[in-house]
């Protein structure tokens, strides 16, 4: 026990595996731990390099580790499955993680704090209950169309549904289905009331971070993206450039390339889903009261417009912000207006 150097920890809800080698890289141990047992194996091991596969939890677990005094890398699932040998169990994959986490060109991601993963449920709940609030929109015009109620397509629309409902008085329901929609409306209520209140959490959250107050002040980044990027990015650093970071979101072309032809295709949609879609969101924003006010002040988007489609260039945007964002949080700058606006 006394000669582990690094070990592939292999976390799972109840059983946890265990692969650990010495300095030459000779297997030293293999076992299966019940989640309970896990920090006082760790507590009676002198400090080691230990790897785990970034998955639910696994920053939990990181954060405890370290506290033992271990020095803890968590690597994505994807990088590590190449060193999966045969078959698929907890034993090979402890194994594969134990010798991902060796290599000198493996991609780490940091670990994130309590608060950080605390305003990010913030957003993945707020995220959840619009889908909600969607499905039950879309429920709700669907049901009264079955009998020829419609309604504009809006809030409003909503509204005169649900006025349409409220009304006994209205006899092109029958009761049973009134009673259904009834409920489908003070479902639709309580979400509404639900978003707004996580709303005002996140302008909180947003108003205490020196850092994303300052990612408030780029076109197209409102509180609500700045908040995701400040609990996403536990180190802007980790990322050696902007381009890195915009590949990471998934917002640069994805490459077909071959025999030294570069095949450049539409965007890889790789990395994070939720930061992509706040980003391209963002963008959309600035083209659009660029459309109403005016491009004149921004001449890459006018001749970018010109040029090309308007989704098109809202991607090419969203690029561009997110690298303008990675510089920020990395050199700890503030937002400069470019010169033509400035001017």
């Amino acid at each position: 026990m006394q000669s582990i150097s690094t070990i592939g920890l292999d976390i799972a809800k109840s059983v946890f595996q265990v692969h650990g080698v010495d300095t030459a890289g000779q297997v030293v141990i293999r076992r299966q731990l019940r989640r309970r047992h896990v920090l006082a194996f760790f507590q009676k091991l002198p400090p080691c390099l230990v790897g785990i596969e970034a998955c639910a939890s696994s920053h939990h677990w990181s954060r405890e580790l370290q506290a033992l005094g271990h020095t803890v890398r968590l690597m994505p699932p994807a990088y590590v499955k190449p060193y999966v040998k045969r078959q698929k169990n907890d034993s090979t994959d402890a194994e594969a993680i134990c010798e991902a986490v060796t290599r000198p060109n493996m991609r780490f991601v940091p670990t994130k704090t309590v608060e950080q993963q605390s305003c990010l449920m913030l957003h993945r709940a707020r995220h959840l209950f619009i889908r909600q609030q969607t499905a039950v929109i879309n429920s709700i015009r669907a049901y009264l169309a079955e009998f020829g109620i419609i309604a504009p397509v809006g809030r409003r629309g909503v509204e005169q549904l649900l006025e349409v409902v409220a009304d006994p008085a209205d006899h092109r329901l029958p009761e049973v289905a009134r009673a259904c929609l009834a409920a489908l409306g003070s479902q639709l209520r309580a979400l509404k009331a639900q978003i707004l209140e996580f709303d005002r959490r996140i302008i909180a959250w947003h108003r205490s971070s020196a850092t994303s107050k300052r990612l408030d002040a780029i076109p197209g980044v409102g509180p609500a993206l700045a908040t995701a990027l400040v609990a996403s990015i536990a180190d802007p650093k980790a990322f050696r450039s902007g381009r890195d970071f915009s590949a990471w979101v998934g917002l640069v072309p994805k490459q077909n390339s071959s025999g030294g032809k570069d095949k450049l295709g539409s965007i890889s949609k790789q990395g994070d889903r939720y930061l992509r879609s706040l980003f391209t969101a963002g963008a959309l924003a600035v083209i659009r009261y660029a459309k109403i006010h005016g491009t004149d002040h921004r001449p890459w988007l006018t001749r970018l417009l010109a040029r090309r489609p308007t989704k098109v260039a809202a991607i090419a945007l969203a690029n561009k912000l997110a690298r303008m964002a990675w510089a920020m949080m990395a050199r700890n700058e503030r937002y400069k207006e470019p010169a033509a606006l400035a001017a």
